[in-house]
């Protein structure tokens, strides 16, 4: 360990067991308890505690069979609203931490590695921080320090639970690399992981010592800037603003399957409603359309569509949509989710009407959006809808339903 290149240093902060920590900010009963989270409208696991962990339980696995092997334990329906309020506390905590922050994600953050105090070493500096996000927050944290992100990544996930280590001398690094799997390399899993297996590369230091034209060939560019970053050499740079959307994708699990198209179609309403507070917010249009849908069966079905003016309106991508759905459609399968992204985005600006569009259709659509956003941001959200998401009344009474992990605005990370 050392502190050499301490002004090339970058820290990365993972806060630990975010959900279920933020639970018990606000719930100390729940300290030290198997604890769950659930999301999809209650039907599965999204995050545990380390104690549930240890019982077997998965993220990602269905109610039923996480009590099963942890029937003490307690299970609580996420509540975004609540994690976003302690995320937007450590992003304070932080900026007071680090002259350049990163908001990689809800409980992730990329930042400047400096002294705390004159003289402080980075090693002590990562406890202080890390002690500090504790005491403000209430959220247990862990604090990784290197040369690169990616390297700081790999020593915070190293250092869980609740550790700090800053970690700068090469050989202490390769110590640190030869202990850890390639695919706990952000980016590398799958497909990517058995493309290096034939070359031998197995460890995070297989790939650091590997030759970079080979990793380049393998992995393309994206990989030779890991290769860069596991080798100590920043290629990532802190994001302070997060940059431009590539595409913007609302959806997720239905909780109960959909068979009737009907209920399809009222899911593809809300998804839209969804996409478009998005597009306003981010003042962008759409110019390609999908809409993607997931059946219980395993099969899938997708739907595309290049719309002739990149638009934001209401009944122009409602239009457009629909004809994505009866592509994506497979009658009488049950379909358990649904995506919609929203890619070739442009910025919102004055633009020349459509072809076959009139300035009254036009103005009018404008007015009918503009309502519709100034009853729901002063009543609530979704207060005023399409009447063609009636059939999924129940999910619009469950308050928990109104907000999603998406909303949470100005991560890089998605």
């Amino acid at each position: 360990m050392g502190n050499s290149r301490r002004d090339t240093a970058i820290g990365h902060l993972d806060a630990d067991c975010f959900y279920v920590s933020a639970e018990r900010v606000r719930d100390p009963f729940l300290c030290g308890k198997p604890v769950g989270v659930l999301g999809n409208q209650g039907a599965c696991v999204i995050a545990k505690s380390y104690e549930m962990k240890a019982a077997g339980v998965k993220t990602g696995m269905p109610i039923w069979e996480a009590m099963k092997l942890c029937p003490g334990g307690i299970y609580i329906k996420r509540d975004f609203r609540w994690y976003e309020v302690l995320s937007r506390r450590m992003l304070e905590v932080m900026r007071t931490c680090s002259p350049r922050v990163e908001y990689y994600s809800i409980d992730e953050f990329f930042f400047q590695a400096v002294p705390q105090s004159p003289g402080m070493s980075l090693q002590d500096s990562a406890l202080a921080i890390r002690d500090r996000v504790a005491q403000e927050v209430g959220v247990p944290a862990t604090i990784g320090i290197a040369r690169s992100r990616t390297l700081a990544k790999l020593i915070s996930d190293s250092a869980k639970p609740f550790g700090a280590l800053a970690v700068l001398d090469p050989e202490a690094e390769a110590s640190l690399l030869a202990e850890r799997p390639v695919s706990e390399i952000t980016g590398i899993s799958g497909q990517r992981e058995k493309r290096l297996l034939p070359w031998g590369i197995r460890t995070c230091l297989d790939l650091a010592r590997a030759d970079r034209r080979l990793v380049r060939s393998l992995l393309t560019s994206s990989g030779e800037t890991l290769w860069w970053e596991l080798n100590g050499e920043p290629a990532q740079p802190i994001r302070a603003n997060r940059p431009l959307h590539k595409a913007i994708s609302r959806g997720g699990s239905f909780g109960e399957t959909a068979v009737d198209p009907a209920v399809l179609y009222a899911w593809l309403v809300r998804n839209i409603e969804r996409l478009i507070e998005e597009l306003h917010y981010h003042e962008t249009l759409v110019g390609r359309l999908s809409v993607w849908v997931g059946y219980n069966d395993g099969r899938s079905g997708i739907g595309q569509t290049t719309l002739a003016v990149p638009t934001d309106r209401f009944d122009q991508l409602v239009e457009a949509a629909r004809s994505c759905l009866r592509t994506a459609w497979i009658p009488r399968a049950a379909a358990q989710r649904m995506h919609l992204i929203a890619e070739n985005l442009h910025k919102r600006e004055p633009r020349p009407l459509g072809l076959f569009e009139s300035a009254t259709e036009h103005n009018r659509a404008e007015a009918v959006a503009k309502v519709k956003r100034q009853v729901n941001d002063r009543i609530g959200r979704f207060a005023l809808r399409s009447a063609a998401t009636l059939p999924l009344k129940s999910i619009y009474k469950d308050t928990s339903n109104g907000y999603d992990i998406c909303d949470i605005r100005g991560k890089t990370c998605f």
